[in-house]
């Protein structure tokens, strides 16, 4: 079942060369989609068009089963910084209109649900920047999404704090039935988390690979270390590479 289809979706922004298109892409229900590729290849557009927050230059997006619930986890945590964890979480249900109550028990469980059930009264200033997102990824749960899109949200993190995220992101992803769009520019990130992969061109962004791999059930921490996981990464890296080539 497709819940989002972007048609020869194109888009050029006002002054500047074409940042991505013509691109097809069709999400299906459930799958962990990645975006790989390089900065500036029109990735993040793509997702912004997705949620709505840009209208494409040609083409068209749709939801052929009707708009499901999207949820954006943003590149930066996008927190307010005068406001507590609890508060930030809750933001998009006080948007909503819910009951301050309702709203303070769905923020704090999706926090406890993040591992940050003890840090909901903390103010952003005082918390980590795995912490920090791990809020953004809290907010984004609480108002319960169907479709989840997620900007690069780990790239600023070192790299224990990302694969505990990545850990954690696919846990998450399990329990709520998630259809998952993420944006990354890692070759191991997407490979341990999809269940496909579309390679893009540098701009204007086109898809130039389809990497379909098998579930992420039973991908743990130990995976990683695995050949497996090593041939995998080894195919999607090969396909970067050709879709680097092919624009080139």
């Amino acid at each position: 079942m497709i819940v989002a289809q972007l048609d020869r979706v194109e888009k050029t922004y006002a002054g500047g060369p074409k940042a991505l298109g013509p691109l097809g892409i069709a999400v299906a229900r459930g799958e962990f989609l990645s975006l790989l590729g390089p900065s500036g290849c029109g990735k993040s557009t793509a997702l912004r068009l997705i949620a709505g927050l840009l209208a494409p230059s040609a083409g068209s997006v749709s939801f052929p089963q009707g708009r499901p619930r999207i949820g954006f986890v943003f590149q930066d945590a996008t927190l307010m910084p005068w406001a507590r964890a609890i508060a930030n979480v809750r933001l998009p249900l006080d948007l909503e209109g819910i009951a301050r109550d309702e709203g303070n028990a769905r923020a704090h469980a999706a926090l406890v649900r993040v591992g940050l059930g003890d840090f909901a009264h903390a103010y952003p200033r005082a918390l980590s920047g795995g912490m920090r997102m791990r809020v953004s990824i809290a907010r984004a749960l609480a108002a319960k999404p169907e479709l989840l899109l997620m900007d690069e949200p780990f790239a600023a993190l070192d790299e224990l704090a990302r694969e505990a995220l990545n850990d954690d992101l696919l846990k998450l992803a399990r329990e709520d039935g998630l259809t998952v769009v993420f944006v990354t520019h890692s070759v191991y990130e997407s490979a341990f988390l999809s269940t496909r992969i579309l390679a893009m061109t540098p701009r204007p962004g086109r898809v130039a690979a389809e990497i379909a791999l098998a579930s992420p059930a039973a991908r743990t921490r130990a995976w990683r270390l695995t050949p497996e996981f090593a041939e995998t990464a080894a195919r999607v890296s090969r396909s970067l590479r050709e879709a680097m080539s092919e624009a080139a």
